[in-house]
């Protein structure tokens, strides 16, 4: 008669410089670039294109598309920052994320907190090999820390990395 137990996890292949702060990809940077732009274009743009037109500047048709330009810019510029000021780690006490815009922000998720966790891929992440790390803790439905832009590969291996931990942790009970 067969062993029922199941084999043991391979051990997953380990993340880049461990312990080290690592930077989102840049062609993160640049579709959050993409989409700032777009946001800005319609928020900023819009109110001020919306304004232009309202006050019965000259030209106020053409002064108000001109205003999207300015709002694309502002929305492109913030966009694209706050992708390359994010960074993130793997240790041996978890995962951690650090954002450092106007106000610092970083972020720890210890290894014992960690529930589940879960990759996500829109269709604009899958074209450019991107993914989003959402790693779950313990507490209430809205406990859980997300980590876009990440490269694809390192998304899935700090998935294999926390849940290797977890099945570890699982069977120490």
């Amino acid at each position: 008669m067969s062993d029922p137990s199941p084999a043991p996890l391979p051990t997953p292949p380990p993340l880049p410089d461990q312990g080290q702060w690592l930077p989102l990809p840049l062609r993160a940077a640049t579709i959050a670039g993409v989409a700032g732009a777009l946001t800005g274009a319609i928020v900023i743009g819009g109110v001020l294109g919306t304004l232009w037109v309202v006050l019965d500047m000259p030209m106020r048709w053409i002064g108000a598309v001109a205003m999207l330009l300015p709002g694309a810019l502002i929305g492109g510029f913030f966009g694209f920052r706050r992708q390359r000021r994010t960074w993130w780690r793997l240790d041996a006490q978890g995962l951690g994320v650090r954002r450092n815009l106007m106000w610092q922000l970083e972020t720890r998720v210890p290894l014992s907190r960690v529930q589940h966790l879960d990759l996500r891929r829109g269709p604009i992440e899958r074209s450019a090999q991107l993914a989003t790390l959402v790693v779950h803790t313990a507490g209430s439905r809205f406990s859980a820390v997300s980590l876009g832009g990440l490269d694809q590969a390192d998304a899935e291996r700090l998935r294999d990395a926390l849940g290797h931990q977890l099945d570890q942790d699982d069977d120490a009970l």
